[in-house]
């Protein structure tokens, strides 16, 4: 396959598109319930660096297509080629958090459509999203304990800044996937509507940001991040961090947890 036809594939698999002030990015793989591949991962952070880069644009939504998922999360077939050791996996990582820092650092603010399952890296691109509005029917959670995988520094601090320590803590060890009512009550998303008024939340809260001064809006997503940013004791991750964050990817619990998973077996940890 060329590098023509890999575009061609990303393009279709997250689409942008534009009305007026308003620009929508849609994870578009609904066949896979819009797991995300690396090159998706790629091009999303291509996308929202783009879309800052326009000055008269007042909010950007992020979805998926379809009201299955918004996302389950990495397209776990890729890990055995693509993320098969620590120097693959931070290879990896590294596009991972260049995308969400683009969704994070984007001077629009971003809403983010949630309905069906939102878990994994769906959520984590969720969390880079200044806004969080889901059906009812939503399930998210990061069960990837039961894969033998972390979630690396960036992603931590992400999780940690929307819920706190103790909230992320029980996420992660539980690994469970809860209903919308529980993520509402844990602080992980803001809003919880009846499926079928999903849309027209969104779109109400679309329009009030549209109708507030748009570099007011930008100046206040700026202010808040930042306050976040200078409240955490480690803005830059030392080199010995970082290497940490990826050292999973070279245990064998990690290919465990990923031959159990496309075996659709329980899989057998030993702890090494």
């Amino acid at each position: 396959m060329g590098s023509s036809d890999v575009d061609k594939r990303v393009n279709n698999h997250v689409l942008a598109e534009r009305v007026g002030p308003v620009a929508t990015v849609i994870l578009n793989r609904p066949e896979k319930l819009n797991a995300l591949t690396e090159e998706m991962w790629g091009r999303i952070g291509q996308i929202f660096r783009e879309l800052d880069g326009e000055a008269n644009l007042r909010c950007i939504i992020l979805r998926g297509t379809g009201d299955r998922a918004l996302g389950v999360g990495a397209d776990i077939s890729e890990f055995e080629t693509r993320r098969k050791d620590s120097s693959q996996a931070r290879r990896y990582g590294e596009l991972m958090h260049d995308t969400m820092r683009a969704i994070r650092s984007c001077r629009h603010p971003v809403v983010v459509r949630i309905k069906g399952l939102c878990v994994g890296g769906a959520l984590e691109l969720a969390l880079g999203c200044d806004l969080r509005i889901a059906g009812e029917s939503s399930r998210f959670g990061i069960p990837i304990s039961r894969l033998g995988l972390v979630m690396a520094h960036p992603e931590i601090e992400m999780l940690v800044s929307v819920v706190g320590p103790a909230v992320a803590l029980e996420i992660l060890y539980e690994g469970r996937v809860f209903n919308a009512a529980e993520a509402k009550e844990k602080g992980l998303i803001n809003k919880v509507v009846p499926d079928n008024q999903l849309d027209a939340a969104v779109a109400e809260t679309v329009d009030c940001i549209c109708n507030g001064a748009p570099l007011v809006n930008r100046w206040h997503k700026k202010f808040v991040y930042g306050l976040v940013d200078i409240a955490g004791e480690n803005k830059e991750w030392t080199a010995a961090q970082i290497a940490e964050g990826f050292a999973c990817f070279d245990t064998e619990d990690y290919r465990e947890g990923i031959r159990a998973f496309l075996a659709k077996e329980i899989p057998d940890f030993q702890g090494k």
